[in-house]
């Protein structure tokens, strides 16, 4: 094979784009060996582009069949010998081994952050037999022609070893803490029921269970207090409104009917105070606020839009996700990328009224990341998208590129104070005299105050009606997918590219569910026995100060040593307590599992006995999924119910609004169902599920 040029990049698509765009002719040959693809580009020599898998090399414990605790020995080895569905690995591996051996140039073209520097690094040390000291490292956030082209001219001499040396350590830190109080948790419970159930804790779901812990517990806690609130349909020159009393809360219901009583008849405006104030744009979006702004306008959880958004940079139409950044420096072209986006029917008049400014300058926030500006459109329109969530995340990010270029909006709120009898009751509204920047975001704003800009001092408001509402003080609500992972990033645990992954493995442990966040009986078990046996594993402020010593490594500001030393100084004396208690702990964490187990197949009360309980039950002999009562096993009871045999079942914790018996969801790709199971349900006889 002639001398060529070896460039390794992180996935098959990056792969592609990064040949088209530095092959003279934008014509790169795509070709294989042993099903793994790769692409010939010709510039001024040979360029072969072969694309990772991922990673392809990860931390395993020395030696082999070893399954107790505590492991302290590690290494990095192909993901095929430590991982039985990664098979496809050990082809990968040796096609890249073949193909970089006669390259003369490697340079590693993978996503620039810890874990594309982590990729690589392995891929040129391993595969490419110790090509890691000699190789050059491109450096880019687009996957446009532009950028990758910019990025192999000027390519940085060396890899960012300090880079890697905190990527190393991360993952064996994080690999420490998981196979040592994961296999501590799993064999624990296993000793006493017998069975085999996985059980997962780490470095970042311990402090992350403490936060839904220490909120579920507060919840379930509650007292609620009763009180009252007033409110009054009053009508002003013709148009009606809704005032409250200004008291929020009335601690007797016996006043607040007094009150009630008193307001009768016409009020007048006494007071009204107006404001004028500015808001400023929002600023670009790092990862962490794209994935809460997803969630609050759209209901996507944060793994789904980072997905989404990875797939939409690797079509090259948004920059590097996974950012920390709220900065947009001029170099990215501001103008080059609105002249691209109006050529899009939908964006074209926005875009047009920024061309036409003097100067472009975005309102920034405070965040920087030194490897990747915020995320920002490319300015390339898409051909299509695979599917609504990108086409609506793509819409959001260029929405919210302009919006940071408009200009400060002018806002005007108001507050009017109603006097009848000596009560005073309140309004409020606000309204919009200069938009601004809120017309490039007009989709996603909610402005619902109703306006109060004719209002006059002095002007009668008759009280049409006035109500007496019945409260109850209400605990902190639970977390949210959102507002869990903004948790995270106030408290400094996990990395941007991370919590959407930690977060979703606590539902696949079974440790919380539902929406609104709810801990299992397992999740509460499982963080209790962390919580008395190794107390800094649940430490938000222990694992912050692992999270800063760690990325202090890429500054070289601490060794990958002391960090790796720290780490296992935690953990020794934890597994020692977990180990020598193992028959307590195993016992409470069986329970708990049954305990979850059941809360997790079961639907509600049965409408039949009115005794027993519905569950999900799947039949030994023929494998099929069926509902039936808890109390058939007392021979009390023989309801049952026929259950779909495919779709993911979602449990409602409602009943259906017109027989008052339990629903179930059931959930076939994108098409979803709500399954009644009264056979003589009006919906049914109607055609309905």
């Amino acid at each position: 094979m002639e001398k060529h040029t070896f460039i390794i990049s992180e996935k098959p698509d990056a792969a592609y784009r990064t040949a088209m765009a530095l092959d003279s002719a934008q014509k790169a040959r795509r070709m294989s060996y042993r099903g793994v693809p790769y692409y010939v580009a010709t510039r001024d020599k040979k360029i072969m582009v072969v694309p990772a898998l991922g990673h392809l090399y990860t931390v395993a414990a020395k030696g082999k069949g070893k399954s107790g605790y505590p492991v302290f020995d590690f290494e990095w080895v192909p993901r095929f010998l430590a991982e039985k569905r990664a098979q496809r690995v050990r082809t990968w591996i040796q096609a890249i081994t073949k193909l970089s051996k006669n390259a003369d140039t490697f340079i590693d073209a993978c996503d620039f952050d810890i874990e594309g520097s982590i990729i690589g690094y392995c891929v040129l040390k391993y595969a490419c037999l110790g090509k890691e000291k000699t190789a050059k490292r491109m450096k880019f956030s687009t996957l446009t022609k532009e950028d990758l082209e910019r990025s192999y001219v000027e390519s940085l001499p060396h890899l960012d070893f300090s880079l890697i040396e905190a990527g190393k350590v991360r993952h064996e830190v994080d690999w420490l803490y998981g196979i040592n109080l994961s296999r501590a948790l799993t064999l624990a419970a296993k000793s006493q029921s017998g069975k085999y159930n996985q059980l997962s804790t780490g470095r970042v779901q311990g402090p992350l269970l403490r936060f839904l812990v220490s909120r579920e517990k507060s919840i379930r806690c509650f007292v609620p207090t009763p009180f009252w609130r007033i409110k009054a349909y009053v009508e002003i020159e013709g148009k009606r409104f809704v005032t409250e009393y200004a008291r929020k809360a009335i601690r007797t219901r016996k006043e607040a009917q007094s009150i009630s009583n008193a307001c009768r008849g016409h009020g007048r405006i006494e007071k009204l105070k107006a404001r004028q104030f500015q808001q400023f744009a929002p600023v670009p979006f790092d990862l962490g606020t794209l994935q809460v702004e997803a969630y609050n306008l759209f209901e996507y959880n944060p793994k789904t839009t980072s997905n989404a958004a990875q797939r939409l940079y690797l079509e090259a139409l948004i920059s590097y996700p996974r950012t920390s950044s709220q900065r947009l420096p001029p170099t990215i072209g501001y103008k080059s990328i609105l002249q691209g986006l109006a050529h899009s029917r939908n964006f074209r008049e926005l875009a047009a009224d920024l061309l036409a400014k003097n100067h472009l300058r975005p309102h920034e926030g405070s965040r920087e990341d030194p490897a990747h500006p915020a995320i920002y459109p490319t300015g390339r329109l898409p051909e299509h998208f695979k599917n609504k969530t990108e086409e609506n995340l793509w819409e959001l990010i260029v929405r919210r590129f302009m919006t940071t270029f408009g200009e400060p909006s002018t806002q005007e709120s108001v507050e009017a104070s109603i006097a009848i009898n000596n009560y005073t009751f309140l309004l409020k509204g606000r309204h919009t005299l200069q938009q601004g920047w809120q017309r490039f975001y007009e989709p996603y704003l909610k402005l619902q105050e109703p306006v109060l800009a004719q209002l006059q001092k002095g002007q009668v408001a008759h009280f049409k009606k006035v109500v007496v509402e019945d409260r109850f003080t209400s605990p902190a609500s639970r977390y949210n997918p959102s507002s869990l992972l903004q948790k995270m990033e106030e408290a400094g645990i996990g990395t941007k590219a991370t919590r959407a992954d930690i977060i979703q493995k606590l539902y696949e442990r079974k440790y919380i569910r539902d929406e609104r966040m709810a801990v299992t009986a397992l999740g509460l078990e499982v963080f209790d026995v962390l919580d008395k046996y190794c107390r800094e594993v649940v430490s938000a402020e222990m694992t912050k100060e692992l999270e800063e010593r760690m990325t202090s490594v890429s500054s070289n500001g601490e060794k990958r040593e002391a960090v790796l030393a720290a780490a296992i100084g935690i953990l020794k004396p934890a597994l020692k307590k977990i180990k020598k208690e193992e028959t307590e702990i195993g016992g409470a964490l069986s329970k708990a599992i049954e305990i979850t187990r059941f809360e997790g197949n079961s639907i509600g009360p049965c409408p039949v006995c009115k005794t027993g309980k519905l569950l999900i039950i799947r039949s030994k002999k023929s494998g099929k999924r069926f509902v039936g009562c808890t109390n058939f096993f007392k021979s009390l009871c023989n309801a049952s119910f026929a259950l779909p045999q495919r779709g993911t079942i979602g449990l409602q914790d409602r009943v259906c609004d017109d027989c008052g018996w339990p629903t179930i969801e059931i959930r076939v790709r994108r098409k979803v169902q709500i399954l009644c199971f009264n056979p003589d349900c009006a919906t049914k006889n109607n055609g309905e599920s």
